[in-house]
This record gives C-alpha cells, structure tokens and sequence, in this order.
C-alpha cells in the first residue's frame, strides 16, 4: 500500500512558478508509476496534468501544460515533483498526485490518491 501527500501550493502571480511535491509512503513506492491532477473551481472531473513511469524513464504531459510543466522523481527519498513555470490563472486549481503500477493519464486507473494541495494563480 501507498500513502501520498501532497505539499508546496500556495498565490502566486501569473507567470510565476511553483514545484509541488508528492511525497509517499510504503516500501514498494519505486514500482508505482505517479500521476498529478487537477480539480478546477466547480469543475466535477479531475483533469490529468502529467505523470511518470517507476523508473522516471517515461513521461507524458496533457497538451495544455507541456511547454511549461516538469515532472521528475527522486525513488530515493520516495518523492515526487511538478515543477510548474509560467503559470497562468487558468492553472488554478486543487492538485492531486496518485500512483498505480503502470503509466497512464487516466485518472480511474489509479489505485491511490494524496488529500491535494491548492495552486492559485492570481491575474
């Protein structure tokens, strides 16, 4: 089993830059991949912004945060990061990191899930 929580949201201006982290718990954390998604304001669907594979090897994006969205792992402190340059108000919203064992951007196929952390991005 795997315990997720998420950490470093918070205001900033357009065009700044946030890293979150997903910290996790559990000894078999190197063998989940790790997806992060967001719940805009009165949004019922959480959105997939990006996720990486156990390895780090493999990657993938949601179009609408590729040019300005990096995400990384670190097995060895079992955490992993979004960092979010560029930021525009539009990218407010709740973010959530989840794991499952295999890369997808589907948010069912993800067995475990953090509590989220707030990103506001002010005009």
């Amino acid at each position: 089993q795997v315990q997720l929580v998420e950490s470093g949201g918070g205001l900033v201006q357009a065009g700044g830059s946030l890293r979150l982290a997903c910290a996790a718990s559990g000894r078999t954390f190197s063998s989940y991949a790790i997806g992060w998604f967001r719940q805009a304001p009165g949004k019922e669907r959480r959105e997939f912004v990006a996720a990486i594979d156990w390895s780090g090897g493999s990657t993938v994006y949601a179009d609408s945060v590729k040019d300005g969205f990096t995400i990384s792992r670190d097995n060895a402190k079992k955490t992993v990061y979004l960092q979010m340059n560029s930021l525009k108000p539009e990218d407010t919203a709740v973010y959530y990191c989840a794991a499952k064992r295999g890369i997808s951007r589907y948010s069912y196929d993800y067995t475990y899930w953090g509590q989220g952390t707030q990103v506001t991005v002010s005009s």
